[in-house]
């Protein structure tokens, strides 16, 4: 991404770091986020406008607390220190920090002691959310205190000169009242950034820099019908045209009348040279006896990936693959964000092809967040169902079909999946909702239907909100919606006699069941 105006938010490790990027961009500012480790001299290559440190779970009185390059404060950068990003600036440049057992954590009240800068035109207090058990005692030489709250004698401080500055709370979050308006002035009012990030410039830069990778070779891209997927190739198809290939894999694991729908649109409606292949029977076959979710989602990604190369073949000017890679994947896919992680399950995604296939990756929406592809897929003009359609995992329904995928299992989900949907959209909540599907579980339950006794499968029926998929409440959908639903997957769907409700929030499960 070449974009003339930049701010890099330094990754200590914090939730809520993502967030940050999001408020940043907000203000048509571009953010990227890096490791906390980035040297001076790699974080000047992107001549940044501003420096953002992010907060992060580690306390800067421990040992091999992450620490940035020192250097970076002499780049002349105006930063700006949040939390734990706060606390390392008094620590690197001379102030003190103390531990205490008593944590401020939630909301609290923010005393303004100096309405300058980030604190220009704010009023005097007001409610702020705090989490942190360390507190500054000392600011380093130079720095005056800005703000503070009843617990925190300073919860805010700057270097005006440097134009270094932190805050000991969390204004990337709704809780606190004027956090957009502290983050506003930091880009504006410090940085001197200027705010003209837009989608449509995206668009015009996008297309370009296609233009110049690809010249006249071919781009072959794996297209699901998803939204990421769907944004990538009709943004490659403005900058190449019928030198973009779609390939369009029947994996035998996709909802109801989804290759249907899929062909229809993108071969129809926006001409794209798009091939459609179906190798459901070489998916189901290999998928035959596996309960396992961790071998079903190797299977199927191997079989992708045996497919794909076959039909990739084909086409011998193709030498790029394109790819509807999203910022989220790049920055969890690099160790060094965040710190360490454990692995709860392999990607929902399929990853990477073989490398003797020696195609060179195209992937135009690597540095956006889900929203900012949804913007510019209205930009392009995708319509609506596909545009807003909920997120949909790469194994498809072999995930949602708890023990063996088999043809008779998989027809009673797509039918139960069919009424769950229909239901959701007829009652305006799809939109509301960042999933809604149904799960078939491995075990039947006596029932009555009439006068005669059944022995049938049970349904799981799992609806969430969420803001991006990392964390997830679930939804309270009204009784009459539920009951709606339920009535019609016994009535219509023959094999399934019971339907319960997952009421569980996203920790501690994940959003599928597998």
């Amino acid at each position: 991404m070449s974009t003339k105006e930049v701010v890099v938010i330094l990754d200590f490790g914090s939730q809520y770091t993502q967030l940050i990027a999001r408020r940043v961009r907000e203000n048509k500012v571009f953010s990227r986020i890096v490791p906390y480790n980035i040297s001076a001299k790699d974080l000047q290559a992107y001549s940044p406008k501003g420096i953002i440190f992010s907060g992060g779970p580690a306390s800067v009185i421990e040992k091999n607390s992450p620490e940035p390059d020192k250097n970076i404060f002499k780049l002349g950068i105006p930063v700006l220190g949040i939390c734990y990003g706060m606390q390392i600036i008094v620590q690197t440049l001379g102030g003190k920090i103390k531990h205490t057992k008593d944590r401020e954590f939630g909301k609290t009240e923010l005393f303004i002691d100096s309405n300058q800068d980030i604190f220009n035109h704010l009023p005097g207090n007001f409610t702020c959310w705090a989490s942190h058990g360390d507190f500054v005692t000392k600011v380093p030489p130079g720095f005056q205190v800005t703000a503070h709250t009843f617990n925190a004698p300073i919860a805010g401080m700057a270097h005006r000169q440097r134009k270094i500055f932190g805050v000991l709370f969390h204004p990337e979050v709704t809780h606190t009242e004027k956090g957009g308006q502290i983050l506003s002035n930091f880009l504006f009012k410090v940085c001197g950034c200027s705010g003209r990030w837009t989608m449509q410039s995206f668009i015009r830069e996008s297309i370009e820099n296609v233009k110049k990778t690809v010249g006249k070779s071919q781009v072959v891209l794996g297209l699901s019908g998803g939204v990421d997927s769907s944004v990538a190739a009709l943004l490659i198809n403005r900058a190449i045209g019928k030198n973009l290939r779609c390939i369009f894999i029947n994996n035998g694991v996709l909802r109801k009348d989804e290759p249907e729908q899929i062909k229809s649109v993108f071969k129809n409606m926006y001409h794209l040279n798009l091939d459609y292949v179906d190798a459901s029977k070489q998916f189901l076959s290999k998928l035959k006896g596996v309960v396992d979710p961790e071998e079903k989602r190797k299977i199927i990604g191997r079989e992708f990936v045996k497919v794909f190369e076959i039909e990739a073949k084909k086409f011998k000017d193709a030498k790029f693959l394109g790819q509807g890679t999203l910022y989220p994947d790049v920055i969890e896919s690099i160790p060094a964000f965040g710190g360490p992680t454990s692995r709860i399950k392999s990607h929902h995604n399929v990853g990477g092809l073989p490398e003797h296939m020696k195609l060179k990756l195209i992937e135009p929406l690597r540095d956006l967040f889900k929203d900012e592809v949804r913007l510019i897929g209205k930009e392009l003009g995708l319509p609506d169902p596909i545009l807003f359609r909920q997120p949909f995992p790469g194994p498809g329904l072999a995930i949602r079909i708890i023990g063996e995928v088999t043809e008779k299992r998989l027809e009673l989900l797509r039918e139960a999946d069919k009424v769950v949907i229909d239901e959701i959209k007829k009652s305006y909540l799809y939109n509301e909702l960042w999933q809604s599907f149904a799960v078939l579980l491995p075990i039947k339950s006596v029932g009555v239907m009439g006068d005669e006794r059944t022995y049938e499968h049970v349904l799981a029926l799992r609806c969430v909100t969420s803001v991006d998929g990392m964390t997830a409440d679930w939804g309270k959908l009204p009784y009459e919606v539920l009951g709606k639903i339920s009535n019609r997957i016994i009535n219509e769907v023959r094999g399934i006699n019971r339907v319960v409700y997952d009421i569980t929030s996203k920790p501690p499960a994940t959003i599928e069941w597998e």
